[in-house]
């Protein structure tokens, strides 16, 4: 960008649609959004968070209001990324999918070589009861967040805070079983 004329005018088109403004809005934004996003994301994550970005940023364009900033609404749309990104890995590493058939007791196969359910089973319990109702409808009841608010009568951020903590501290607490 040689001057705030050409900011304006690459605003303007990639608003109304130019395939053009699409490839100038990244080479001229893409290295404010790889700093923004190393202080959120591991540094092998960050170019996966950006590509997710610009295709937000290209199908929701008809959103943006030329007269506000466009790096600023772009750094809203990596913030948002980056966080779903982040929970995306956090639920990687917790296994909740091993607990949800509980370990036979006769000694039969099924049982076998999941110790691990043990484990993650006391981890819930050791969640505090917000949290562990919020994972537990989430994972075992298969309902939306969304959902969890609507049926727990609370607010949907309050679902997806206690969500994200709740995982959280699963991770921390299963970090051991996992070495």
């Amino acid at each position: 960008m040689d001057s705030l004329e050409t900011l304006e005018t690459l605003e303007a088109r990639l608003a109304s649609g130019d395939d053009d403004a699409l490839g100038e809005c990244l080479r001229a934004h893409a290295p404010l959004l790889r700093a923004y996003l190393r202080r959120l994301v591991p540094a092998r994550d960050i170019d996966d968070v950006v590509q997710i970005v610009f295709s937000e940023v290209w199908r929701s364009r008809h959103r943006f209001d030329p007269a506000r900033s466009l790096p600023a609404w772009m750094i809203g749309i990596a913030h948002k990324r980056a966080v779903d990104h982040l929970r995306a890995r956090t639920l990687q590493t917790v296994p909740l999918d091993a607990v949800a058939d509980p370990p036979a007791r006769d000694g039969t196969a099924e049982g076998h070589g999941l110790p691990e359910r043990d484990e993650v089973r006391r981890a819930l319990a050791a969640l505090p009861a917000p949290q562990r109702e919020a994972i537990e409808l989430a994972y075992y009841g298969d309902l939306t967040q969304r959902e969890i608010a609507e049926r727990l009568h609370i607010p949907l951020g309050t679902v997806k805070a206690r969500t994200a903590r709740g995982l959280r501290r699963l991770a921390t607490l299963l970090s051991p079983v996992a070495a």
